[in-house]
C-alpha cells in the first residue's frame, strides 16, 4: 500500500520509469506483439491483449490510487461492468440498485433474461428490501454511490459489511467521484470500477474503463476473464488517461468549487423544483456523503419546472453548457437522463428510479464560475416566459 497522497501518487505514476533513453514521461508502446528470448522463454509481455507496458504503468497507478492489489484497464467503462459479470454462474444471483446507470441496468436485465445469472434490483437504502435480497445469499452486490443521476448515497461501509456475512463480493461504482475524493475498498468492498472516460482522464478525448480488485487472488482472476474475452484497453487510450490522471486533484478542486456554486444558485432559482447534490445541507444523505467521502463531486441534477417543453428551451438557450451525453471533463455538459443516459431503462423502471422528463442533469466543469452563473441564469428565465 502506497503511503503517498493521492496527488503525489498521480503525478508521479511511470515518471522516470524508462530504462533504455531516461525519458520522464512513460513510452507510448503501440506493438501488438513482443520477442520471445527463445523457445518457450515468454517475458513479462508477449501479445498486446495480454500485456501492454502502457496499460499495465495505467493500471498500476489506479491500484495504487484505490488502494487495491490488481488494477485491469478496459476497453470501456461497460466493458469493466461486463467484466465483474464473468465472476458469476447461471445459478448465481447479483443485487444491484434500482436507480444504477443506465447501460448498466440494460446489460443486467438482458444478460439475466438470457439465463446468464439471477438479478435482484432493489432500492439499496430500504434496509428491509436489501436485506430480503441478501437473504437469497447473492454472489455479488453491486453499488453505485453517488447513483446516477440522482446522486443518492449509500452507506458503502454498512452494505459491505451485510453482504459479506452473507459470502457476497462487493462491487462499487466510483466513476462519479474518482478515487481522489472516494476510495470504496477502504470502507470493506472488494471491487472498484471507473469508466475511465470520465474524471480520470477528464478532457472528454477518451473512452476506457478500470477495475481494480482488492485480493491479489481475485484481480488475477479477473485479468484472466479480461484477457480471454478480449476487452482490454489499447496503449494509446492507456497514455492518454494516465496523462489525464496526473491533474485529477487539480482538476477535482475546481470542479468542487464550481459545482458548490452552481448547486446554490440552482437552489434559490425560481424556475427549480429540487436539486438532487449531497453537498447541499438539506440532501437526505448530506452527513453520509461527509462520512464516506472526501468530498461531494461535480455532478448533480434538478428537476425544472414547466416538463419537458421547458427542458426543450433551458437546452436551446445555454452557451456554456454543451448538450451531450457523459460527463467528467474539464468542460461543462448537461443532458436529459431519460431519453439520454438512461434511455435503455423502460419508462416504469425509469420512473421507480425518480427519474422524470422534467429531470435534468449537469457535469459542472472548470470554466469561470461567473460565465457560468450567469448562462444557466439567462436559460433558466427563458425556459418559463
Amino acid at each position: 500500500m502506497s503511503e503517498k497522497k493521492i496527488a503525489t501518487t498521480a503525478v508521479r505514476a511511470g515518471i522516470n520509469s524508462d530504462q533504455h533513453h531516461g525519458a520522464v514521461i512513460p513510452a507510448i508502446h503501440l506493438s501488438s506483439t513482443y520477442a520471445l528470448k527463445g523457445f518457450n522463454e515468454k517475458g513479462q509481455f508477449d501479445y498486446s491483449r495480454t500485456g501492454n507496458p502502457t496499460r499495465a504503468t495505467f493500471a498500476s497507478a489506479i491500484a495504487e490510487l484505490e488502494q487495491g492489489a490488481v488494477g485491469i484497464v478496459t476497453s470501456t467503462g461497460m466493458s469493466a461492468v461486463h467484466l465483474i459479470c464473468q465472476l458469476l454462474n447461471t445459478d448465481d444471483t447479483i443485487v444491484i440498485p434500482h436507480d444504477c446507470y443506465g447501460g448498466s441496468f440494460r446489460l443486467f436485465t438482458y444478460l439475466a433474461k438470457r439465463g446468464q445469472f439471477n438479478l435482484i434490483v432493489v432500492d439499496q437504502n430500504d434496509q428491509t428490501a436489501l436485506s430480503n435480497a441478501l437473504a437469497k445469499k447473492p454472489k455479488l452486490v453491486l453499488l453505485e454511490s453517488p447513483s446516477n443521476p440522482l446522486l443518492r448515497i449509500v452507506d458503502i461501509a454498512a452494505i459491505t459489511e451485510q453482504a459479506h456475512q452473507v459470502g457476497a463480493l462487493v462491487a462499487v461504482d466510483n466513476t462519479f467521484l474518482s478515487p481522489a475524493l472516494q476510495q470504496p475498498l477502504l470502507l470493506g468492498a472488494d471491487i472498484v470500477f471507473h469508466s475511465t472516460t470520465k474524471y480520470i482522464n477528464g478532457h472528454s478525448d477518451v473512452v476506457g474503463g478500470v477495475l481494480v480488485a482488492k485480493d491479489q487472488a481475485l484481480g488475477e482472476e479477473l485479468a484472466w476473464w479480461a484477457n480471454c474475452i478480449g476487452i482490454t484497453g489499447s496503449a494509446f487510450d492507456s497514455y492518454l488517461a494516465l496523462r489525464g490522471l496526473k491533474t485529477l486533484p487539480l482538476r477535482m478542486k475546481q470542479h468542487q468549487i464550481n459545482a458548490n456554486a452552481v448547486a446554490k444558485f440552482l437552489q434559490q432559482h425560481a424556475a427549480v423544483e429540487q436539486v438532487y447534490f449531497p453537498g447541499l445541507s438539506d440532501h437526505p444523505q448530506h452527513e453520509l456523503a461527509k462520512k464516506q467521502q472526501y468530498d461531494f463531486g461535480a455532478m448533480m441534477s434538478f428537476e425544472l419546472k414547466g416538463g419537458v417543453e421547458a427542458v426543450k428551451v433551458l437546452f436551446d438557450k445555454l452557451k456554456f453548457f454543451t448538450l451531450a451525453q457523459s460527463l467528467g471533463g474539464v468542460e461543462s455538459l448537461i443532458s436529459h437522463p431519460s431519453t439520454m443516459t438512461h434511455a435503455g431503462m423502460d419508462i416504469e423502471s425509469q420512473l421507480a428510479a425518480g427519474i422524470t422528463q422534467s429531470l435534468v442533469r449537469i457535469s459542472v466543469g472548470i470554466e469561470d464560475i461567473d460565465d457560468m452563473i450567469a448562462d444557466l441564469s439567462q436559460a433558466l428565465d427563458a425556459s418559463q416566459a
